[in-house]
Order: structure tokens, then C-alpha cells, then sequence
């Protein structure tokens, strides 16, 4: 099992994994990912910018997918009824779109992407990784919290939907 880059010859793999993470989310009564985002162009544009990475396995199947960027996040200016632990004037990593495959959910796959990540950011001296997550996906926030991420606060989406917003000092 590796993590790498992922090209566009794995987009129809990802979308399928993202797909899934749907209607996950919809059974769960969860209203996020529900209005036609991630797509299928969205993923392209994290591709061609180098930032979707993958987990795959021995035979090169796609079992997780996620996008992990140094870039800014636009909606993370404004956090309201809390404050981010490090500036954001400060460079930071930011997660979005984590999905699992279902047939490898519970396999720590997800801890393994943030693992990854957390030593990307401590290569480069980069003391943050940001992320926001639906009110109601309790499992993320479960996970994100036994990693060490703190919760600061709430953001709004582009599309203005509620995000409840955590952070990790990376040391």
C-alpha cells in the first residue's frame, strides 16, 4: 500500500469512490456532498494543480482518494465563534474531499492519507493543516479529534453551507 499523485487516468476510479462517500453520506442523513460537488471537474483541477493523492494497493487499485493543498482557503478568512490556532497569514495545509472505497473502510486508510500529509507539512517547517467537515459527520469529526485536531470554530462553504472548522499544530 503507497500513497501517490494521482493522474487523470484515475479520475472514473475516484469519482467512483466519490460517488460512493454519497450515498454514504445521504444514508447517514448527512447533507454534504449532496448537491453535485465533488465532481468529476473538480478532481481534474486537483490533479492538473498536483494536488489529489491516492492510496493504492499492491495492484494499483484506487482505495482512497483525498485533496491536500499548501494553498490559502478562500472561506477560511472568516471563522466565526472561535479563531484558528496558527495565523492565517501564515502558510498552511488544507484538506478537502477525503473519501475511503467502501470495501476498505475501517482499514485506516484515512489516517494513513493524514499521516502522509502531517510529514509533507513537517518537511517543509509548515506548522498547520486545516480542514472543515459537516455539522452532522460525526465519523470525521471522531477521527480528526483522535489525530489531535482542535476545533476552532464555524466557516461557510462558497456555496454558504455551514462547516464546522478544525486544526492541527503540526510540531
Amino acid at each position: 500500500m503507497k500513497i501517490r499523485r494521482s493522474t487523470l487516468h484515475d479520475v472514473a476510479q475516484i469519482m467512483v469512490i466519490i460517488n460512493d462517500a454519497k450515498t454514504y453520506l445521504a444514508s447517514q442523513n448527512i447533507d454534504q456532498w449532496q448537491n453535485g460537488y465533488p465532481n468529476a471537474e473538480q478532481v481534474e483541477n486537483d490533479i492538473e494543480k498536483g494536488e489529489c493523492f491516492v492510496v493504492v494497493n499492491d495492484d494499483d487499485t484506487i482505495m482512497a482518494a483525498s485533496m491536500f493543498t499548501l494553498r490559502k482557503e478562500p472561506t477560511y478568512k472568516q471563522i466565526l465563534e472561535g479563531n484558528w490556532l496558527i495565523s492565517e497569514d501564515e502558510v498552511y495545509g488544507v484538506v478537502h474531499r477525503m473519501a475511503i472505497k467502501k470495501e476498505y473502510r475501517k482499514l485506516g486508510l484515512a489516517t494513513f492519507l493524514f499521516d502522509e500529509f502531517h510529514q509533507q507539512l513537517k518537511n517543509q517547517s509548515i506548522k498547520s493543516l486545516k480542514i472543515d467537515t459537516h455539522e452532522n459527520n460525526v465519523g470525521m469529526q471522531s477521527l480528526i479529534k483522535k489525530l489531535g485536531y482542535k476545533y476552532c470554530g464555524i466557516i461557510y462553504t462558497s456555496y454558504n453551507a455551514k462547516r464546522l472548522a478544525f486544526e492541527k499544530v503540526i510540531s
